[in-house]
């Protein structure tokens, strides 16, 4: 392989992205887009929270009848209820319009359940006539009660957790934060660099360019420079990206916003917990490269049959849906790692990079598994890569035309009978 010809066609291909308009819009859209989304949400979470302690302070006027004996009518009273003597009528004045709220309570409220009869305020605030309900029992039942330990259990415990491994202290999500990178990495690369990578072997055909191209360059120079090239792009994408991430990282309060998960992850990390696991982290840097390689290859071969982008569609979707199917499996996965599905999924080539990633950051998996996964996800890599470039050279003049099953096979081939091919 020319170094100089790499180097030539690395640095085309670098340049001749970095000077698309385009390139620069889509690139710097997806943070502009991530900003607004996550600045929209943390100001209708603040709206709502503040709509939420308006309402609360609204006095509620509601009517209840009570065959269980529970509601203490002092409680009931603070709450803004008065005691109905007949409950159809009751809830008649509410359908009427005469009354907001009626809280009817059989006599086990437990097995029959409590019925609200309430006026309409909408689909988000309409759930405040059941916390009034709620909040008339449980008030109810506390103030029966004479142990003060007994009802400061039902008002609310917090429970703090010690978890050890090994005879050390575990982190728990602390440990999983930086293996859990790569596969967020993974999702970059094949969201901003999957039609890029499909484009590879597709637009030189399409352009009526490669024999003229394969006359100075060999297949192999060609498509492992466009692959370097598009992983360069790739890292300018990644960190203009990092951007919005390291500010929203900054912002207090936006960790909640993302889901329980998250927020114990960075609980974690601003307790001094965040360990890091030196050989996880390094398993999946190992599997986020042979995964990208293995991703790339298919992308390759799939262009080099292929006469046109738009014909190419079609089969890269297929293969996207193949990679991220687990995670429509994960918690099964997570929580039968040992299951057979779990094992099909984890050993097979399209679904092993997120499966391995993920199972990787929990932990769920051995590094003596974890590295013959590797090992599985390297070779195939190398044969996929392998193998575009011989589809690439097989089919760069069949311009209007897919490879054959035919074809296909004669360039799997070609490797025995040309070893310098």
């Amino acid at each position: 392989m020319n170094a100089h010809n790499i180097g030539t066609v690395i640095a085309f291909e670098v340049r001749r992205t970095l000077a698309k308009p385009s390139f620069w819009i889509a690139t710097l859209s997806v943070p502009l887009l991530m900003a607004l989304l996550f600045g929209l949400s943390f100001f209708s979470g603040a709206s709502a929270a503040q709509s939420s302690l308006e309402s609360d302070a609204e006095p509620v006027t509601f009517t209840y009848t009570d065959a269980s004996g529970i509601v203490d009518p002092s409680v009931a009273a603070g709450l803004g209820g008065t005691a109905a003597a007949d409950p159809e009528a009751a809830a008649a004045a509410v359908r009427e319009g005469r009354s907001a709220l009626h809280i009817d309570i059989p006599a086990d409220p437990v097995a029959e359940g409590v019925h609200v009869v309430g006026e309409d305020l909408g689909l988000m605030e309409s759930g405040r006539w059941t916390s009034v309900a709620r909040a008339l029992l449980t008030q109810s039942a506390v103030a029966r009660i004479d142990e003060p330990r007994l009802t400061s259990v039902l008002d609310g415990f917090t429970v703090t957790s010690e978890l050890w491994a090994g005879g050390a202290p575990a982190p728990g999500w602390g440990a999983a934060i930086a293996p859990a990178l790569f596969l967020v990495l993974l999702f970059m690369a094949v969201v901003m660099l999957g039609q890029q990578m499909l484009n590879i072997t597709v637009e030189e055909k399409e352009n009526r360019v490669t024999e003229m191209i394969l006359t100075t360059v060999h297949p192999s120079t060609l498509i492992i420079g466009k692959v370097i090239g598009v992983v360069l792009v790739g890292i300018v994408q990644g960190l203009v990206l990092l951007v919005p991430l390291l500010a929203m990282a900054l912002v207090p309060g936006l960790t909640s916003l993302v889901g329980a998960p998250a927020a114990e992850m960075a609980d974690a990390a601003a307790a001094g917990q965040a360990a890091v696991d030196l050989p996880r982290v390094l398993m999946g840097a190992a599997l986020f490269l042979a995964s990208f390689v293995l991703f790339a290859g298919i992308l390759v071969a799939i262009g080099a049959v292929m006469p046109s982008a738009k014909d190419a569609g079609s089969a890269f979707g297929s293969v996207i849906i193949a990679m991220f199917l687990p995670l429509y499996a994960l918690p099964l996965v997570l929580q039968t790692p040992e299951s057979v599905f779990s094992r099909v999924l984890t050993y097979f080539p399209l679904t092993a990079p997120v499966t391995m990633l993920t199972r990787n950051a929990v932990g769920s998996i051995e590094l003596w598994q974890a590295g013959l996964v590797l090992a599985v996800i390297v070779l195939c890599a190398v044969l996929a890569l392998s193998l575009g470039v011989r589809l690439f050279r097989e089919g760069s003049i069949a311009y209007d035309q897919r490879l054959s099953w035919k074809d296909i096979v004669r360039a799997t081939r070609s490797k025995a009978t040309n070893p310098a091919a």
